[in-house]
């Protein structure tokens, strides 16, 4: 009882200081290094993207800690400052620097949880064809080709749209 104090205060530290660990611990297992110089940025990218998504998508129960202890984590801004040096490389200046790199990160956190919690395969996507038609024509005819698209189709295609509107 020594460790409680004022409303379970301690208890609420320790166990922040645990999930600090545990995310550092995965985060820290994204490979940071710069991609090969010869690629292109949208190549390079990529290639960060895709390191984030498949060391953290190997442990999605980690992933909401990550958007709360993020800041906190060497192993996530070492990967940013390497996606921000590629971007810098390619002409992205200013606010268009500042917002890229969390619209990056944004999108792989987001699509590591879409694809771990609602997979296109998934129930949410039965539900949608299951709708009236006349009602949601564009959702459930959308949701009949999402049977076709893989993860990785997802993801890559996404994260083209996204790199597009980028166009540095």
């Amino acid at each position: 009882m020594g460790r409680q104090l004022l409303g379970g205060r301690v208890e609420d530290h320790d166990r922040e200081e645990l999930e600090r660990l545990v995310v550092e611990l995965v985060l820290n297992a994204v490979d940071s290094g710069p991609p090969d110089p010869d690629a292109s940025w949208r190549e390079r990218i990529e290639v960060m993207a895709r390191r984030l998504r498949d060391t953290v998508g190997a442990h999605p129960a980690v992933v909401p800690l990550t958007i709360t202890h993020r800041h906190h984590s060497l192993g996530v801004l070492r990967w940013s400052e390497t996606v921000t040096a590629i971007l810098t490389e390619a002409g992205v200046e200013g606010d268009r620097r500042v917002v890229a790199p969390r619209g990056l990160l944004g999108y792989v956190i987001g699509a590591i949880q879409l694809e771990h919690l609602g997979p296109l395969s998934g129930p949410g996507t039965t539900a949608i064809t299951e709708l009236p038609p006349a009602e949601f024509p564009h959702m459930t005819e959308t949701a009949r080709d999402a049977r076709n698209v893989s993860a990785d189709q997802e993801f890559l295609g996404g994260l083209a749209m996204l790199l597009d509107g980028l166009g540095a």
